[in-house]
């Protein structure tokens, strides 16, 4: 009945889109860590017991997720789902997932450099004409290896024709399941997927659709594009694009507006002579980043925080590019010098380089009036 109703705009079909998503990203660090959480309702969560109640879930690893806890919860509830003998709240460690991230997203460009990051542990890879294989298939089975090998963690790969297919392949078979949906399966895929499964349907569009009488993927199919844009307005039209496995929008490569590298020190660093150092390593993980991504920036950023936790953020901005290690180090180092150089222990040190332009922008020493020539 679908057919009775027709977009009249094009389905790009000639594109191999792959959507990794990551399981239980925060909570399969922590437990890969620590293989004792394993068996625990593991939260990433501050322990409320000790917020006076406060806080939310940023994720939950499958057993915690069994009583019903998931992300945004606030984690006073999930303290009420789970027995206490069974639960363990665990804080968020963002710089170590952000490391993992980094980690995931080298071996992302080991295919491809069309990369569109959605948050640490998901992303959009445009792999249609990549480095290394002919067949996505392939590839995404070496993607799921090549991810665990290095991180000893599973991600859940979707491979489709456009960015909304390859995501709902993803969600179709998680943790670490791999679902293809060709160009002739499209429909037959959507069909029995429940509504709220479609990307965009939120807490509040649900139950509209629902009142509609559209539950399914085949429900929306059959109802009139018109009549669900009059009704959502651009969403609408959105999801009668979807619900015929519609979406052209391009896999997104977000150009970086910094780029740096911090690292956490344990024990502390005790001395301006071990600063010192370790500022030299920094710069010249920040220096191999930028030549990577044939960058180089005007501002350079140092960050330092102490034992107690207190953080200072100093900058250093120039006319001139920052193009090497001497340049870099010099400029972290006078930043050093003006917070006060070593005062307490230092846990934290991070370099970043911002104002940021492509390599081929050089620095250019333009005279100011023509020279005489000589005689």
């Amino acid at each position: 009945m679908g057919e009775l109703f027709r977009l009249n705009i094009p389905n790009d079909t000639s594109r191999r889109i792959v959507h990794v998503d990551m399981d239980a990203f925060y909570a399969s660090i922590e437990m890969r860590d620590r293989p004792e959480y394993r068996k625990k309702a593991l939260v990433i969560a501050h322990d409320p017991r000790k917020t006076g109640g406060k806080g939310v879930v940023t994720t939950a690893n499958y057993v915690a997720r069994q009583y019903g806890v998931n992300s945004a919860m606030p984690a006073q509830e999930a303290l009420r789902l789970i027995p206490r003998d069974l639960i363990v709240f665990k804080d968020p460690d963002f710089e170590k997932y952000r490391a993992v991230s980094a980690q995931i997203h080298a071996i992302f460009h080991q295919v491809t450099d069309v990369i569109q990051p959605v948050a640490l542990d998901e992303a959009y890879l445009d792999v249609t004409n990549n480095k290394t294989f002919s067949n996505s298939i392939s590839l995404a089975v070496w993607l799921q290896r090549t991810i665990e090998a290095a991180t000893h963690l599973t991600c859940a790969v979707g491979v489709s024709y456009n960015k909304f297919l390859a995501k709902m392949a993803s969600e179709y078979n998680k943790p670490g399941g791999r679902t293809v949906v060709a160009p002739r399966d499209a429909l037959e895929f959507l069909a029995p997927q429940s509504i709220a499964a479609f990307h965009g349907v939120g807490k509040k569009t649900l139950p509209k659709l629902e009142d509609m009488g559209i539950h399914t993927g085949a429900d929306l199919l059959q109802y009139d594009p018109q009549a669900l844009q009059r009704r959502f307005g651009k969403m609408g039209f959105v999801l009668a694009q979807h619900a015929r496995g519609i979406d052209n929008r391009p896999v997104e490569v977000r150009d970086a507006k910094s780029i740096g590298k911090e690292r956490t020190y344990n024990p502390p660093l005790q001395s301006d002579a071990a600063v010192k150092s370790e500022l030299e390593h920094l710069t010249e993980m920040v220096l191999t980043s930028l030549r990577k991504k044939e960058r180089h920036g005007k501002t350079i950023v140092l960050k330092a925080r102490d034992v107690d936790f207190n953080t200072q953020t100093k900058r250093l901005s120039r006319e001139e590019y920052f193009d090497d290690a001497d340049d870099i180090m010099a400029a972290a180092w006078q930043l050093w010098e003006q917070m006060g150089r070593l005062q307490r222990p230092m846990r934290l040190l991070g370099i970043t380089a911002t104002a940021l332009a492509p390599q081929t922008f050089s620095n250019v020493d333009l005279p100011l009036w023509e020279r005489p020539k000589a005689d």
